[in-house]
């Protein structure tokens, strides 16, 4: 399958039209490479140790759920990380491509994962969008679990660095109810607190946010950007591994951009 064959086969699947206006999803670079045979590392942000590892493995597409470039640029210099990963994607012939909020919405995208890690039934989306897909996921825990148990099974299947949740008087409390949203979801309290949802997994939640949350009756779960979205990108992988390319890998060199010191 040529990249061309490639890229049309995921946009009938998720449509960058349905990307924020402030997002940048579809091509960041295309140095010429769209009808070549398909060399694929999937990773959740291009970095220059992507691009290292890339060069490396003899891919000729980066295919990414952030964005290389957000903002329009004004320059391009020498010893910029951006500057750097466009002269070595046109040296090396790799083209990066980015699906952001197109990939949130979908069916197996970044929240739908979330939610089939944790084995929520009934799922619906907590912001509707279009074709009954949307953004995040709330859904339903059968049997429940108890918050302390809820909390494990995060940690477990995530692994996040430091998982940060509301204050509680009680970790035995039954959790039946739980919304999901993969990377900056504080957002979207106040949309979750509408689904009845009790607890709330996401990233990137500020001091004042698991104030708003708790005196909302919800608990708010933080489990840090890279946690809640690399999931989806593995997922990704396996989908692009089912066609027919020439070769396709999850990136192993993806950084969570946060370091915790340990007790």
């Amino acid at each position: 399958m040529t990249i061309a064959d490639l890229i049309t086969w995921f946009e009938e699947w998720a449509n960058p039209a349905w990307c924020e206006s402030w997002d940048n999803s579809g091509w960041q670079i295309e140095p010429g490479v769209l009808e070549q045979e398909a060399r694929v590392l999937v990773c959740l942000t291009p970095t220059l140790s992507v691009m290292a590892e890339a060069i490396a493995l003899n891919a000729n597409l980066i295919f990414a759920h952030h964005p290389l470039i957000f903002h329009p640029l004004k320059s391009l210099r020498t010893g910029e990380a951006l500057a750097e990963m466009a002269r070595l994607a046109f040296t090396h012939n790799i083209g990066i491509y980015t699906a952001h909020t197109n990939f949130d919405q979908v069916n197996d995208g970044t929240a739908d994962v979330l939610a089939q890690m944790l084995h929520l039934q009934a799922v619906s989306p907590i912001v509707p969008t279009q074709l009954g897909l949307g953004y995040g996921r709330v859904g339903m825990l059968k049997p429940s679990l108890k918050l302390q148990e809820l909390l494990t099974t995060i940690q477990t299947q995530l692994r996040p660095p430091k998982l940060i949740f509301s204050p509680t008087a009680d970790l035995q409390q039954e959790i039946s109810r739980v919304a999901v949203l993969g990377g900056s979801g504080a957002g979207f309290i106040s949309a979750v607190v509408k689904t009845n949802a009790q607890a709330y997994l996401t990233a990137d939640c500020k001091f004042h946010q698991f104030q708003e949350s708790r005196d909302q009756g919800l608990i708010l779960i933080d489990v840090g950007h890279y946690a809640s979205e690399r999931p989806s990108c593995d997922c990704l992988a396996q989908k692009f591994q089912s066609l027919d390319l020439d070769w396709v890998q999850l990136s192993q060199k993806d950084e969570d951009f946060r370091q915790f010191l340990s007790h």
